[in-house]
C-alpha cells in the first residue's frame, strides 16, 4: 500500500527564496478517504506499506533539525498515519522523509539503504 506525502519543514524558506513548493505535498481529505476506502476493500490487512513519512509515534525525534520550531510543522499527515497504523494489520512498513536510517515502532525508515521487498523464492 503506497501512501505518499509529508510536510516540508523548509516550506517558508522555499517560499521566501522563490523556490518550488507544492501545496499538494500532503494528502488532502480526498486522498485520505481514497486510501481508507482501499484499505476497507482488503479488510485493513496488507503485506507492505510504503509511506513517505511515518505515524506520529514513530517519528525519529532525535533526527529533527536543531533549532527548528516544531510548533510550525504541520503534523496532520503523521497523525492520520497513526490512525492507519493503529488499525492496520501489516507485515512490513517502510518510509523515508527523515534522511536517516532507523527503525521506530516496527517501521523501517530508510535513507541511503535499500531492501528487497518481494524476494523471489
Amino acid at each position: 500500500m503506497p501512501i505518499g506525502g509529508a510536510y516540508s519543514v523548509d516550506k517558508y524558506y522555499r517560499l521566501r527564496h522563490g523556490l518550488q513548493w507544492f501545496e499538494s505535498e500532503q494528502p488532502d481529505e480526498g486522498i485520505k478517504a481514497y486510501v481508507e476506502a482501499q484499505l476497507d476493500k482488503v479488510n485493513w490487512s496488507v503485506d507492505v506499506v510504503l509511506s513517505h513519512t511515518v505515524p506520529i509515534e514513530a517519528e525519529p525525534v532525535w533526527a529533527f533539525i536543531p533549532g527548528l520550531d516544531q510548533s510550525t510543522v504541520d503534523k496532520s499527515t503523521e497523525k492520520w498515519l497513526q490512525h492507519i497504523h493503529d488499525n492496520l494489520d501489516f507485515s512490513e512498513w517502510y518510509a523515508g522523509h527523515y534522511h536517516v536510517e532507523s527503525e521506530e515502532c516496527g517501521i523501517r525508515i530508510m535513507f541511503e539503504d535499500y531492501d528487497e521487498i518481494c524476494e523471489e523464492e
